[in-house]
């Protein structure tokens, strides 16, 4: 029976927007361990569910397959976006300022 992890995708760190990150995703699991080749040094496996990722556009319709399927799953929660206070170059130079100047 395989397994998989249902997540949804945090935002990429070269990325200022917000694309396909609403998606949630189920990934399949590593059954076995990864093969070097002897002779290139490249490493495979024989186990092609490792390359399916299947996108779903709410958490219920992830669960609702894998149970559907009979996959073993497990959810993993997204972490909770912060919201930075944008500041602008000219608030460094202001007169009332709460931390001194240090130059």
């Amino acid at each position: 029976m395989p397994s998989a992890r249902i997540y949804q995708p945090s935002k990429e760190a070269s990325q200022s927007g917000l694309a396909r990150t609403k998606v949630w995703i189920l990934e399949f699991d590593q059954t076995g361990p990864r093969e070097t080749d002897p002779l290139m040094g490249w490493t495979g496996s024989g186990d092609m569910l490792q390359q399916v990722k299947l996108e779903f556009e709410t958490r219920e319709e992830a669960v609702a397959y894998a149970t559907r399927a009979g996959i073993s799953y497990r959810v993993e929660e997204p972490h909770k976006t912060v919201v930075r206070k944008g500041l602008s170059y000219s608030d460094n130079f202001k007169f009332n300022r709460t931390a001194p100047w240090t130059h």
